[in-house]
């Protein structure tokens, strides 16, 4: 049987330790064409770039097990650029990460590596975004290889609902003690946000955002939970933005007086 064609992005860089990890969990499973910016992208969002452009670099030679590319853009860009300008075809998969640190809660809506696995999703790829809880640039990543592996496996197998992509985080533990994968939903979480003000040499003004995360939902059926009690989190994510819950009651309304 021919090998599935892997898309592997990121948001940290090409030059991250968590896409090394991901890319050799990768060349197990399929065909690996590796697309990641060239420089950190992390809180990107879904940010495209349309008033600059975009230049890709090969930084594999003929030799390499691999075609890589560096890309000037966003993880968006990335994920857009392969499939219309370096792909002989859609890939079969796109896995994005595995990030530095958390994208579980609200957490990934601003995600740069979430949102390349959206993206791929609305170009109609399969998609996982995986991401440990480790801010480290020498994080553990062996540690979750295994189930990286299993979580792709599975997709590759089974699927995904037409529009959803998995968000998948790990807790920050050894193998042995993480105690298996649990689907989840998003908790409700928010940032309350601070800003560090400052001066410049020159006087003005300028700010660092930081700010406490603060989980709001006591479910024991949410990412959260799942990651604080030693397992790893998969929470199925849609980019149809509608909340289908409020159309009856919007219905209600006297919008055409």
């Amino acid at each position: 049987m021919e090998k599935p064609l892997i898309l592997v992005t990121n948001d940290d860089s090409i030059l991250a330790p968590g896409i090394r990890a991901l890319i050799s969990v990768m060349m197990e499973i399929g065909d690996v064409v590796v697309v990641a910016p060239d420089k950190p992208q992390s809180a990107m969002g879904h940010a495209i770039t349309i008033n600059d452009t975009i230049f890709i670099n090969k930084i594999s030679d003929e030799n390499a097990l691999i075609p890589e590319y560096s890309c000037s853009g966003t993880p968006v860009d990335c994920v857009k650029l392969a499939v219309n300008e370096i792909l002989h075809r859609k890939p079969d998969l796109c896995v994005s990460g595995i990030n530095h640190g958390s994208n579980s809660s609200i957490n990934v809506i601003y995600s740069g590596t979430m949102s390349a696995a959206v993206e791929a999703g609305i170009e109609g790829i399969p998609a996982i975004g995986f991401s440990l809880l480790d801010h480290d640039w020498n994080a553990d990543f062996e540690s979750i290889k295994s189930f990286v592996r299993t979580i792709t496996l599975q997709v590759i197998k089974n699927g995904l609902t037409e529009g959803v992509v998995l968000n998948v985080n790990f807790p920050k533990l050894k193998e042995k003690d993480i105690k298996g994968i649990k689907v989840c939903r998003q908790a409700k979480a928010m940032w309350i946000e601070q800003f560090d003000k400052r001066k410049s040499p020159q006087g003005k003004d300028y700010y660092w955002l930081s700010g406490q995360f603060v989980n709001q939902d006591k479910g024991e059926d949410t990412d959260e939970w799942a990651l604080e009690h030693g397992y790893v989190s998969v929470v199925p994510v849609q980019f149809d933005l509608t909340a289908h819950h409020s159309i009856q009651q919007l219905n209600t309304w006297d919008l055409n007086e």
